[in-house]
């Protein structure tokens, strides 16, 4: 089976597309700068050099694969800088485009990775696959949100072979992202909790899903076994807690919490950080 990969530049990505060569796995991969994906092609990947946006490359790039796992994002400023329209145009036109030249091509399996932020406000439990989505009002789960829905749709229309992974907060191996967390968390109360995810189990359940059989049309969630609090977060990154954060209402104990035992049942997901103390005591943060 080959394998197209998409925002393999990412920290999803970049973590990812090895973990599949490890395992022999045949990899094509997109770039706008085949001098960013040099490792990778002296591992064996087809690098691709193109943009995701383009017509002709979205073509040359899904002739003769048999999956597709779409990492490509833009965050915009809800994390990492970006405009609206860019964020638009990539999680959600793109995403889209991709999986139409896809259907076009013959391929047969589409992992699209989305996030757990589309599910939004929560609702006094952890949340589950087939939950509404209420994202907030930011660009990047909106934007998710709608790819998700658009994409259902071809599968339900076109047999699109989709499988849909949220992820939740991605961490690890080397990733800023668990020092990032504190532009949120100085915020919150202290007993408010953020559900995390592993580089390690991202790549994980992105593989489980890309290698399931009768799954078209599911979606997952894929998180570990422990969120942690707003005051773990800030002793993780040695900082410390707010003042006034220890008295800060707390609605919902549950927000941004998600049911993970559709993952665990349907596709043998068991996380290899089931915390992220696991992760620190092995040395993967």
């Amino acid at each position: 089976m080959t394998t197209l990969v998409t925002g393999v530049t990412g920290r999803v990505g970049s973590r990812f597309v090895p973990r599949l060569l490890d395992r022999g796995e045949e990899v094509r991969v997109l770039v706008r700068n085949a001098d960013r994906a040099a490792h990778l092609s002296r591992r064996g990947a087809d690098v691709v050099d193109g943009d995701l946006r383009d017509t002709d490359t979205l073509k040359r790039i899904t002739e003769g694969v048999d999956a597709v796992v779409h990492l490509a994002v833009v965050l915009t400023a809800f994390t990492r800088g970006a405009t609206d329209e860019e964020a638009v145009a990539v999680n959600q036109t793109a995403a889209v485009q991709l999986a139409q030249a896809s259907l076009r091509a013959g391929v047969a399996r589409f992992v699209f990775a989305s996030t757990n932020l589309v599910y939004g406000p929560g609702r006094g439990r952890p949340v589950r696959e087939d939950d509404e989505l209420r994202p907030a009002e930011h660009v990047y789960p909106r934007s998710k949100a709608a790819a998700e829905e658009a994409l259902r749709e071809l599968q339900r229309t076109d047999g699109l072979g989709l499988r849909t992974v949220r992820l939740a907060f991605v961490y690890g191996e080397g990733d800023p992202h668990l020092a990032e967390s504190l532009r949120w968390a100085e915020g919150w109360p202290a007993h408010q909790r953020l559900h995390m995810i592993h580089h390690a189990d991202a790549g994980q359940a992105l593989i489980r899903a890309l290698r399931a059989e009768g799954v078209d049309g599911r979606t997952y969630n894929a998180a570990d076994d422990a969120p942690v609090t707003a005051v773990e977060l800030f002793d993780l990154n040695d900082e410390p807690v707010p003042e006034g954060a220890t008295t800060r209402p707390l609605d919902d104990p549950w927000e941004g919490i998600v049911d993970t035992g559709r993952v665990r049942a349907e596709l043998g997901f068991r996380p290899i950080y089931p915390t992220v103390y696991t992760a620190k005591e092995a040395g993967a943060l």
